[in-house]
């Protein structure tokens, strides 16, 4: 049960991954990311990284790819205008993918496994922690000082690409929250008489 487990999950990961690139409707390709991630997340708990897993599932799966398919669903792109910007691109990108796949084989094949792989792949656990705790052990214990730096990265990065995206427009009407407090009733509002048959 547990190989065919792997193997269907194995199959959704590159199915989804390959449809992903290759399916003309954006709305298609995020959904077969979603089933990517689902599958990703399916192996790491075959492993028994149920934690992973988790995260994959929540921040992936329930934010990073649900925002993406609010936006393709809610902004009005015209797909065959990108398509077109696309193909004048093509031979460029079929250039690097042949790059990127002779430097892969270059890798994989002179890469060979150590005899000690598996005693170096497994992080030593002490006996009854569970590998959650174990991994909160060793983030906030072991690697506490740069698991603080990535987090005051992602903060940096994040003020920064605010700061870039803020425009302040002229020709915008903003509301002044302090004007609209102080304001004078009696010059605010205004009574008029209005007689029969006639408007303002």
């Amino acid at each position: 049960m547990t190989v065919f487990a792997f193997y269907l999950f194995a199959l959704g990961v590159v199915a989804g991954g390959l449809f992903t690139v290759i399916s003309r409707h954006p709305v298609h390709s995020v959904l077969w990311l979603i089933l990517s991630f689902l599958s990703a997340a399916g192996l790491f708990v075959l492993l028994g990284a149920e934690f992973v897993a988790m995260l994959l599932v929540i921040v992936y799966v329930g934010a990073v790819a649900v925002l993406f398919l609010f936006v393709v669903m809610m902004l009005d792109v015209d797909f065959a205008e990108l398509r077109a910007e696309m193909a004048k691109s093509l031979p460029l990108a079929l250039l690097i993918g042949v790059v990127i796949l002779m430097q892969l084989g270059f890798a994989f094949g002179a890469w060979e496994a150590a005899e000690t792989q598996q005693a170096a792949r497994a992080a030593p656990v002490p006996e009854g922690v569970h590998n959650t705790q174990a991994l909160g052990l060793l983030l906030y214990d072991r690697y506490l000082l740069l698991f603080q730096l990535a987090g005051l990265i992602l903060l940096v990065a994040m003020i920064g690409a605010i700061v870039l995206t803020l425009r302040h427009r002229q020709d915008v009407k903003r509301q002044d929250v302090l004007a609209q407090m102080y304001r004078d009733p009696s010059s605010a509002l205004q009574l008029r008489d209005v007689e029969p048959g006639q408007g303002l």
